[in-house]
């Protein structure tokens, strides 16, 4: 697959995100870009229960995500991370829905290791799912069904 600017494949995960929370009878907005850390709100059908999601999208396929440090500090119970696994335009992509402070801990916990191994300290931070922990988890989100 030939290589998509960045800004496309963030537009496309949550595009995908949107598609794939109205499949499974949700409703699901995408807020104006100007709304910082969300990038979906998500509903159930009996509006009892909301959640907010920011999507990350990565083009190759893999389980890994490059976030900012203001991951490792926001813990609100109803916000998500959808991480996104694009993967060859025949091939539907990877959902992993992860809580945020699964997010803030795993965040911290790996950056504070990578500082331990005398690497210098920078704003950037990883987050992954190899083990597939958070795949398709979309019961994670409380919206039912």
């Amino acid at each position: 697959m030939s290589k998509i600017p960045s800004i496309l494949v963030g537009v496309a995960g949550e595009y995908f995100v949107a598609a794939e929370l109205s499949r499974r009878g949700y409703i699901a907005s995408i807020s104006m870009r100007n709304t910082r850390g969300i990038d979906i709100l998500a509903t159930n059908e009996e509006a009892t229960r909301s959640v907010t999601i920011q999507c990350k999208a990565n083009q190759d396929g893999g389980s890994k995500w490059i976030l900012n440090k203001k991951a490792e500090d926001y813990t609100p119970n109803n916000h998500f991370y959808v991480f996104v696994a694009l993967r060859t335009p025949e091939d539907r992509p990877r959902y992993h829905v992860v809580p945020a402070a699964d997010v803030a801990e795993y965040t911290k916990r790996t950056h504070e290791s990578y500082l331990n191994r005398g690497a210098k300290d920078s704003l950037m931070r990883n987050f992954s799912d190899k083990d597939g922990k958070y795949l398709d988890r979309w019961d994670l989100l409380g919206l039912g069904l």
